[in-house]
């Protein structure tokens, strides 16, 4: 047994490590800078360039487009810097090393000009390249031979993740559209510094797990061509060695890909069009991003049925969950990039009298909750290790001053005022509380006798979501076309929340489960890589549509549009359904 794991152990918080809890408070400041932020991105780029908090009148095909690039970078970056965590600098410096960059790239944003923005996201995406694979694996080390405490421990971690997000878009969005979009930008930063800060001086909490790895002999063609080499089939042993043909594929999509990614959005935001031509109809960027789906696809049909048949059959199933996920998430994603422009153009969100004062209420409750919760666990940490890390206790701390600070501050705005207009962001917090709410729930599902097959909890979360968005559809039915506003209820967005949130319940923790029990050990690393490939193909594409609602609007009606995200995940959900049988097949006693 891992000594190191268990002297983890000698100093328990809830039962659990006390050095978890450093690492749910880590995760909770970096998800705090990451979801305030992007709730504000695309309603400051897209805003009015006149009036007391102006924004920077961007179109929104030009606004999501960067949202779309940014949200795919996000998803493929940590292939890389878990690599470099793993065989160069380790965990816990990676970790340190993104959350400085994610610091710097939120600093650059609150500048406010077009340089500093792209510099923002850049150092963004690189910062969360460091940060977001290393996190998890610090937990796996620590819990070498206690794999029986493994799946609360992630429990406690993900509850950070998503305290981190409400706490991010209530305060991020709440400052950005009362007090201006810089502070919103730079209150991200500052929480993303002194969750670094946190983290780097708990350091003797963690010993030497994570630490700066010993073997530094591999270069990085040496361990990606070990890697997909020499992926054993378990029963076989047979290779399935990489041919000419596949590397001319792989580099014919990754050139198609790339020149999608960087074309889309500078040929609508600074109108560069860097090859400007049109095939059959389709722009020079719908035309590579085409290509390269179709290459992909290529791929895979060259690929697996080299493999021996049980992990050739457990691929394809996998494959096809993959191809599940994307449209789940073009879907999903709607929440960071049309939802807030419907919410604030659709919906009639001014509140008076009763309604008013039943709403700052609710609001109290649903803020002030959680971080209570949250704080109790903080002064538990405290109890338990002062001592050992005070430095970064008491910048914890100073954390949570603040917090409590710009809470109560918030809520004394609130309740001065007679009328309350609700943020465009307030109801992008959903999405956290509801989780919090209904993933215990799901939990004892999952756990108990009733657990649905795979192909069923897909088919179920297509579905659900789709329903949230068939609610949108219904509410703007009578919006005409070509309509610029309109005073929707509020009720609609906060049914389409609770629907995308069980969606996301049945659908989402699912990838990662199976890829560990359907891939072969030695291709969990490569498959990985496809699985974050296919998010990131997801945030991509439901950007690349959604940029559409406005053309799509004036030519069809906004109802027509969520249709679009209503009618596509339910047949897709059908086809899952239907697909039961031949999945069941091809997982071979995987449930």
């Amino acid at each position: 047994m891992n000594n190191s794991s268990e002297n983890f152990f000698a100093t328990k918080v809830m039962g659990h490590p006390a050095g978890l809890f450093v690492l749910f408070f880590t995760e909770m400041w970096e998800r705090f800078s990451y979801y305030g932020m992007r709730a504000i991105l695309v309603i400051f780029l897209t805003g009015m360039v006149v009036g007391d908090n102006p924004g920077w009148g961007w179109d929104k095909p030009a606004a999501l487009s960067l949202l779309g690039t940014y949200a795919m970078f996000v998803y493929l970056t940590p292939i890389i810097g878990g690599w470099l965590a793993d065989n160069k600098i380790g965990y816990r410096m990676a970790v340190v090393i993104g959350a400085l960059l994610m610091t710097l790239g939120h600093a650059s944003m609150a500048i406010e000009t077009p340089t500093f923005l792209y510099i923002g996201i850049t150092l963004l995406i690189l910062g969360n390249g460091f940060f977001k694979p290393n996190m998890t694996s610090i937990i796996s080390k620590m819990y070498e031979g206690h794999d029986e405490k493994k799946d609360g421990a992630y429990n406690i971690f993900y509850m950070g993740v998503n305290a981190g997000a409400f706490l991010g878009i209530m305060l991020c969005g709440w400052l950005g559209e009362n007090v201006g979009w810089s502070y919103g930008f730079g209150l991200a930063g500052i929480f993303m510094l002194l969750g670094m800060l946190q983290f780097y001086f708990a350091q003797p909490l963690f010993g030497d797990v994570g630490a700066k790895p010993k073997d530094e002999k591999k270069g990085i063609i040496d361990t990606l061509t070990e890697d997909l080499d020499s992926s054993k089939e378990k029963i076989s042993g047979k290779l399935n060695h990489f041919v000419t043909l596949d590397y001319v594929l792989i580099a014919v999509f990754l050139i198609s890909a790339l020149i999608f990614i960087v074309n889309d959005p500078l040929s609508k935001i600074g109108q560069i069009n860097t090859l400007n031509f049109t095939v059959a109809g389709m722009t020079d960027s719908l035309f590579f991003a085409l290509m390269a789906a179709i290459v992909f696809i290529l791929i895979l049909v060259v690929r697996i049925p080299r493999y021996e048949k049980i992990v050739r059959d457990r691929m394809i199933a996998f494959t096809i969950f993959c191809i599940f996920t994307i449209f789940f998430w073009a879907a999903f994603e709607q929440a960071a990039g049309s939802l807030p422009i419907y919410t604030r153009d659709f919906t009639d969100r001014v509140l008076e009298g009763n309604a008013a004062s039943i709403f700052k209420i609710i609001d109290a409750v649903v803020t002030i909750v959680p971080i209570g919760i949250i704080t109790y666990v903080l002064l538990s940490l405290f109890r338990k290790t002062f001592n050992r890390i005070s430095l970064s206790n008491i910048i914890l701390a100073v954390s949570f001053i603040l917090i409590w600070g710009l809470v109560i501050y918030k809520l004394y705005i609130n309740f001065s005022v007679e009328a309350k207009e609700v943020e465009i962001t307030w109801f992008a917090i959903l999405n956290s509380l509801f989780i919090i709410i209904f993933a215990p729930l799901f939990t004892k599902w999952w756990d108990s006798k009733y657990n649905p097959p795979a192909s069923v909890k897909y088919g179920l979360g297509l579905i659900i979501m789709a329903i949230g968005f068939g609610l949108l559809a219904f509410a703007t039915r009578n919006v005409p076309l070509g309509a610029e506003t309109a005073k929707l209820s509020m009720i609609w967005l906060v049914l389409a929340y609770l629907f995308h949130t069980l969606g996301e319940l049945c659908l989402s923790p699912m990838g990662l489960s199976y890829l560990s029990k359907l891939v072969p050990a030695r291709m969990v690393a490569f498959m990985f890589g496809v699985y974050y490939l296919a998010i990131a193909i997801g945030n991509k594409m439901a950007h690349y549509v959604g940029g559409d609602i406005e053309k799509i609007t004036k030519e069809d009606g906004l109802s027509y549009f969520f249709l679009i995200f209503t009618i596509v995940p339910i047949a897709l959900g059908l086809v899952s359904f239907a697909l039961h049988p031949l999945l069941k097949r091809l997982m071979h006693g995987v449930r």
